[in-house]
């Protein structure tokens, strides 16, 4: 699992609760198929939504352990936490100090530091 760079949009959001409610939908059908298909007295229809539940169901169980998870989830010991918040109006430290270096560069190029044009004269 990879860290946030930034690069992301902030208001992504996770699909988690959406795949959670298909799942449960998908339960209810393979299911309901499972009993109707042997009671029918089609073994192998049933069989079929049998496996078909114990997918869903094995997807609802991962589901269910990504919420417990939370947002804040650290995949490891040496993966430190996920800053706290991200907004558009929030520059982390890395980007304060690119920006620093970028104007050190500029300064360096033109010559214009702080004693200005006239310096070298």
């Amino acid at each position: 699992m990879r860290t946030r760079t930034g690069s992301e949009p902030v208001t992504a959001r996770s699909a988690l609760r959406m795949r959670f409610w298909l799942a449960l939908w998908g339960v209810i059908w393979t299911g309901a198929g499972t009993v109707a298909f042997a009671l029918a007295g089609r073994p192998w229809w049933a069989l079929a939504c049998a496996v078909l539940l114990l997918i869903v169901v094995t997807d609802l169980f991962v589901i269910l352990r990504r919420f417990r998870q939370g947002p804040r989830f650290q995949p490891d010991r040496d993966t430190g936490p996920y800053p706290p918040k991200h907004g558009p109006n929030v520059i982390l430290e890395e980007d304060r100090e690119r920006r620093r270096d970028l104007l050190r560069q500029r300064r360096n190029r033109t010559g214009s530091g702080v004693g200005g044009a006239g310096r070298g004269s």
